[in-house]
């Protein structure tokens, strides 16, 4: 028996929102102003009042910078839905330790446990001087490697949920969502970064607040696809999209 787990725009919204919470992590939010000057030659004083020229050049290079990381996110979804697919007979159980690694890792987010393993950062650090115009992807694709434990704490459900899903399709769509969520964030800073010096400001003073209140949305999660109730979320979304006239989109 298999276990029917696509949960269409349900796994897609999560995967986004995971996106946008590892932006806002402390271990990346803090470091987008050095990102961002890195990637376009742009100093760190000139970002808030960029010209356009600086602009345009922010904003190619972050969209490269994006273009990186998704590729490599994009490659590890295909290889769990490949895991997934591979183990389609245990689908079942492998839906459930999804949700119990969900779970755990919520848990990690909102503060309730602290294991050593999410701790350790591994970071890959690239010379952009050296790479000339492929020193954006390049970037983009280090940082997807070099998980730091914020990353991973969100990202390891998500591939941990595309495993669960079990087509090669899903696991990329979901991914790729995830894919978005983390660089439309990097796209808007690189665009307006100082009309967002204070929103940055706001979301560095309550960190805590932030993940508490993910850490414990990811763990209802986990907990929903635990007992197969995705599903249901995914089917009244459906619905709703059927109305609007996006459900072919949905059932991808």
């Amino acid at each position: 028996m298999v276990l029917a787990v696509s949960t269409g725009p349900a796994g897609w919204v999560v995967a986004f929102g995971a996106g946008m919470l590892s932006f806002l992590s402390p271990c990346v939010l803090p470091l987008v102003p050095g990102y961002l000057s890195l990637m376009s030659g742009v100093s760190s004083s000139q970002l808030a009042v960029a010209t356009k020229a600086d602009t345009r050049q922010i904003v190619r290079s972050t969209l490269l910078f994006v273009v990186g990381f998704t590729l490599v996110f994009v490659a590890l979804g295909a290889a769990a839905s490949a895991v997934g697919q591979a183990l389609a007979d245990h689908q079942i159980g492998l839906s459930r330790l999804a949700g119990v690694v969900i779970v755990v890792m919520g848990l990690f987010l909102a503060g309730f446990i602290s294991p050593r393993v999410l701790q350790t950062e591994r970071r890959i650090h690239v010379s952009p001087s050296g790479l000339g115009s492929w020193a954006p992807p390049v970037m983009g694709m280090a940082f997807a490697f070099g998980w730091s434990p914020c990353i991973g704490s969100v990202l390891g459900p998500i591939l941990a949920f595309a495993a669960a899903k079990g087509t090669l399709t899903q696991g990329v769509l979901l991914l790729l969502f995830y894919s978005l969520g983390l660089g439309v964030p990097f796209v808007l800073t690189g665009v307006a970064f100082g009309r967002l010096a204070t929103a940055f400001a706001w979301v560095k003073r309550h960190y805590r607040i932030i993940n508490l209140v993910s850490g414990l949305l990811l763990i209802g999660f986990g907990l929903l696809l635990l007992t197969n109730n995705v599903t249901r979320i995914s089917t009244a979304m459906l619905h709703w999209m059927e109305r609007i006239g996006l459900d072919r989109l949905a059932r991808i």
